[in-house]
C-alpha cells in the first residue's frame, strides 16, 4: 500500500486570505504619479512646444507655465513670481489621466534654468516639471543655500490672533502662521524661503514667497512665524498651506467668520437714504408749490388760550358769569 502523504491543515479562511494576497500584488511602483514630457528640451522665444504629461486626477484642470530659477528636482524655488503667467495655458486631463497641450516659449522674468510648470487649479495639489532650455535667455545658477540642508516639521502648526471691529466690518483677515521646524540635513539652512498659500473650497492654493531672517544648523530646530492675510471680505472656510523646497510641510484649517457689520451698514443704508430722499423731496414740493392770491398765511396755533378768547368773544352764552336768559311768561 503506498504511503499517504499528509497536508499540514489549513484553515478556510487563511486559504482565502493567501489567494487574496497573491491575486493583488503588483510590481512596486504601480501607482503612476504625475509626470510632464515635452517635445523638445530646448526651444527659442516665439516659439512653441507640445507638453503632454500623465498619471493626473482624471478630469482635473492644469496651469502650464515657463518658469525660471527652477529644476525639476528642487522645484519652483521662487514660486509663480519667477514664472510667465501672463503666457500660460490652462489644459483638462481626461478620464485616463492624461493630457496634450501647446504651449508658446517665453522668456520667464527671472534667469534660467527652466522648466515647464505644471500644477492643478482644483482639489487636491499636484505638480510636476520639466527641464526646458529657452535659447538666448540668461542662466544663472540657483543658490546653493539648502542643498544638503532639509527641513521637516516637527510640531503642529497653529494659527494666532483673531479678529477685531474692523475685520467685522469688512477688513482683510489677518493671522500670524506658527510652526516648528527641524534642520535634518547636513548643512545649514539660512534665510530661507517659504511660501504660504491659502485656498478656498475646491480652488488650489495661492503662493506668496516669505522669507525667514535666520539659520537653522544641522539636527537644530526653529520657531517660524509668517503672516498669513487674506482679501477685504473674505468669509468662509480657508486651508494655509506651508512649502519649502516644492514640498508641502503643513496644512492648516482656518474659519472665516461673515462680516456681519457690512450686512447691518447696508440695511441701515437701505432704510436711512430712501426716508431721507423722502423727507427732502416733500421739502422741495412745499417750496416750489404755488400760493393762491388773496390768502395770507395763517399763523401758527398755539393751542387751547386762542381758541379760550374766540369763545368768550363770539358765543358769550358759554362764559361762566353770563346767566342764560329766561324766559318770561305772558
Amino acid at each position: 500500500m503506498p504511503p499517504v502523504v499528509r497536508l499540514p491543515y489549513v484553515s478556510l479562511p487563511a486559504l482565502l486570505a493567501l489567494l487574496l494576497v497573491l491575486a493583488g500584488a503588483g510590481p512596486v511602483g504601480a501607482v503612476e504619479r504625475p509626470g510632464v514630457e515635452l517635445s523638445e528640451s530646448q526651444a527659442g522665444a516665439g516659439g512653441s512646444i507640445t507638453v503632454s504629461g500623465s498619471g493626473w486626477r482624471p478630469r482635473a484642470l492644469l496651469t502650464l507655465l515657463v518658469c525660471g530659477q527652477a529644476e525639476p528636482k528642487r522645484g519652483v524655488t521662487g514660486g509663480t513670481n519667477s514664472c510667465a503667467n501672463a503666457d500660460g495655458r490652462a489644459v483638462t486631463t481626461g478620464a485616463d489621466g492624461r493630457f496634450r497641450r501647446e504651449l508658446p516659449v517665453v522668456e520667464p522674468p527671472v534667469p534660467c534654468p527652466c522648466v515647464v510648470h505644471v500644477a492643478t487649479v482644483t482639489g487636491r495639489g499636484a505638480e510636476a516639471d520639466a527641464a526646458l532650455q529657452v535659447a538666448g535667455h540668461a542662466v544663472e545658477p540657483l543658490l546653493a543655500d539648502g542643498a544638503g540642508g532639509r527641513l521637516s516639521l516637527l510640531a503642529d502648526t497653529r494659527l494666532r490672533g483673531s479678529g477685531g471691529l474692523l475685520t467685522w466690518f469688512g477688513s482683510p483677515p489677518s493671522r500670524t502662521l506658527v510652526v516648528t521646524v527641524g534642520n535634518v540635513g547636513t548643512s545649514p539652512v539660512k534665510n530661507p524661503v517659504f511660501q504660504v498659500g491659502t485656498s478656498h473650497g475646491v480652488f488650489a492654493p495661492q503662493w506668496q514667497d516669505q522669507r525667514w531672517r535666520g539659520t537653522i544648523r544641522p539636527g537644530g530646530r526653529a520657531r517660524i512665524e509668517l503672516p498669513v492675510e487674506l482679501g477685504a471680505g473674505a468669509h468662509g472656510d480657508y486651508t494655509v498651506s506651508l512649502k519649502y523646497g516644492g514640498k508641502v510641510l503643513a496644512e492648516h484649517p482656518w474659519g472665516v467668520g461673515r462680516p456681519w457689520g457690512v450686512t447691518l451698514f447696508w440695511v441701515l443704508a437701505l432704510l436711512v437714504v430712501p426716508a431721507a430722499l423722502f423727507r427732502a423731496g416733500l421739502a422741495v414740493i412745499d417750496h416750489v408749490r404755488p400760493r393762491r392770491p388773496g390768502h395770507a398765511a395763517r399763523p401758527p396755533r398755539r393751542g387751547w388760550p386762542p381758541l379760550a378768547r374766540r369763545a368768550t368773544s363770539t358765543e358769550p352764552w358759554f362764559a361762566p358769569e353770563a346767566d342764560p336768559p329766561r324766559s318770561t311768561g305772558t
